[in-house]
């Protein structure tokens, strides 16, 4: 059990009243992603608050009549889950590079320079964020951030969002993991079994990783596989 210096606050608003608890920063942050974790190791108290600054502690009935139980521990565990939690610092920062990395990701595997049909490398498309000075908001889902952050990256680099049609052939010998590693790299447009146990498709995929998948299907297939890109 964290000690109560070190605890952090876990705060839900519901039914129009506050409900706070004091908790461990880093199992508290692990139980609202969703891991596994012992929630009498997470609280640093078997209270909880209406206002833990006054000590003011929320009654067993008020407890029952908006989380449905008077056990402390499951009211715990849903205001975690479900409310805001006072991150450290530390936690913080990690949680922002993380998702910097989200979103540089993102665009380094769907968007090309149109001038010359090649994907940016993600140093590049880092570079680029740094000079324009993009702000990732941790509050927000990667992928919701992309289209604002290109609009800022236009003006620097030539990009653009793109997907590729790409047919490919695998030879029978090959087909019973390379066929699942195909599908994993885009949308399956069409496909088809050949007479021989071979099997052929045409696969949408982002084009910044068209180089990437043409070296997992030839490493897979030891180069016995046939693609093309359709025009």
């Amino acid at each position: 059990m964290v000690s109560l210096d070190d605890a952090v606050i876990a705060r839900l608003e519901s039914h129009g009243s506050s409900f706070e608890i004091l908790v461990d920063p880093d199992l508290a942050l692990d139980l609202k992603k969703g891991k596994e974790v012992d929630i009498s190791e997470v609280l640093a108290s078997e209270e909880i608050f209406k206002d833990s600054a006054k000590g003011d502690r929320a009654s067993p009935e008020h407890i029952k009549e908006v989380f449905g139980t008077e056990d402390t521990f499951e009211a715990a565990k849903i205001i975690i889950q479900k409310g805001n939690l006072q991150l450290t610092t530390e936690q913080r920062k990690k949680i922002l590079e993380d998702r910097r990395k989200q979103v540089i990701s993102l665009i380094a595997r769907n968007a090309i320079n149109p001038q010359t049909k090649l994907p940016h490398p993600p140093a590049r498309i880092e570079r680029a964020m740094e000079e324009a000075r993009v702000r990732v908001d941790i509050s927000k889902p990667a992928e919701e951030q992309v289209p604002d952050v290109l609009k800022v990256l236009r003006p620097l680099i030539p990009i653009k969002f793109e997907k590729r049609e790409v047919a490919v052939k695998i030879p029978a010998h090959y087909t019973g993991r390379g066929a699942g590693i195909v599908k994993s790299y885009g949308t399956l447009k069409k496909e088809e079994w050949q007479a021989d146990g071979s099997w052929i498709c045409v696969l949408e995929i982002p084009a910044g990783i068209i180089e990437e998948f043409f070296d997992k299907v030839n490493q897979i297939t030891h180069g016995n596989v046939e693609t093309r890109i359709i025009e």
